[in-house]
């Protein structure tokens, strides 16, 4: 190694010390807060609704959206923004509408963030006819207590976790996130992620329940409905004390679908890569197929039918009496 490229790494050493002794001292001064180092500007902007509205609307880019009852029956949307993309808040045609207004130039793009937005919205009554929200990017929670006709939620990025009833379809998309729903009843539910998990439980659905998922494990507990409809890439299902009326249809081509307790009046379940286990509570005509799998059914000849297909998976079912 040569003279001159020795002095180079001490110079390049030296100055790796010196940048980590200013950032200590830094954060030493802003008690370690590492969101004191945000070159973003955020505002606080609180709206009070005094119009009567029905249904809710939502366009937002990148923020958190909490849904609360309001303690004093008003109706109040607040507001955790930056200050070149707050949210426009009004009512229109019976709809309270909150959309983001961005006014940021290209190079505000370009900086330190390590806060989210966030809205929260206070609702001054239980029941309400619509809820619609298309988000980019944040979460989207929503307690027990509040009441839709039709929900349609709609994200890129973030978690949905819904404790709401919907008397109508509930329709719930994230292409990169978690969904959550329950302790509700529905109508109808349609819940889809391209990347992430699925779980229902305690839930009542008076038609069908739909799940798809390209990468994700579904989790299905303590659910009622009519119809089971589960389609899946990449991912397990597992269906606990889930009982539909009509019939349960599951396809995946990698990952296993469990069946605890479970039982429908007609079952159908494909796999590629994958095993179907588990327990029914009532016989069934078991008509299976697998190419390199092991087969364990129980050999009832009443009931109602269970198709069970695998490429390469066991196929090992048994009926738990009530």
């Amino acid at each position: 190694m040569s003279e001159a490229t020795k002095i180079w790494l001490m110079i390049a050493a030296a100055l790796v010390v010196i940048g980590l002794i200013v950032f200590t001292v830094v954060m030493a001064v802003y008690q370690w807060d590492f969101s004191r180092l945000s070159t973003q500007k955020y505002e606080t902007n609180l709206h009070g609704i005094k119009e009567d509205f029905h249904s809710l609307s939502m366009k937002t880019d990148t923020a958190d959206i909490i849904f609360v009852l309001s303690n004093d029956e008003t109706c109040k949307v607040e507001c955790y923004e930056e200050s070149k993309a707050k949210h426009s808040v009004t009512v229109k045609d019976g709809t309270l509408v909150i959309e983001t207004i961005n006014e940021k130039a290209w190079y505000d793009y370009i900086g330190i963030g390590f806060r989210a937005p966030r809205i929260t919205i206070s609702l001054p009554k239980e029941e309400y006819a619509a809820l619609s929200v298309q988000e980019s990017t944040g979460k989207i929670e929503m307690p027990k207590g509040f009441q839709f006709e039709t929900v349609d939620i709609s994200l890129s990025t973030g978690n949905v976790r819904f404790l709401a009833s919907v008397s109508g379809l509930t329709k719930i998309h994230s292409d990169t996130g978690d969904i959550c729903v329950e302790d509700a009843s529905m109508g109808g539910i349609d819940l889809s992620v391209s990347t992430g998990r699925v779980t229902v439980s305690n839930v009542t659905c008076d038609s069908e329940l739909k799940v798809s998922v390209s990468t994700g494990k579904t989790d299905l507990t303590d659910v009622a409905c009519q119809n089971i409809t589960s389609t899946g890439s990449t991912g397990d299902l597992s269906l606990t004390r889930v009982i539909a009326a009509g019939k349960i249809s599951v396809k995946r081509s990698t990952g296993d679908v469990r069946f605890d307790c479970a039982d429908a009046d007609e079952i159908f379940a494909q796999t590629s890569t994958g095993s179907v286990k588990g327990s029914l509570l009532t016989d069934k005509v078991f008509i299976t197929q697998t190419r390199t799998g092991r087969i364990d059914v129980p050999q009832t000849t009443t009931g109602g039918r269970c198709e069970i297909i695998t490429g390469t998976g066991n196929i090992q079912i048994t009926i738990q009496a009530f």
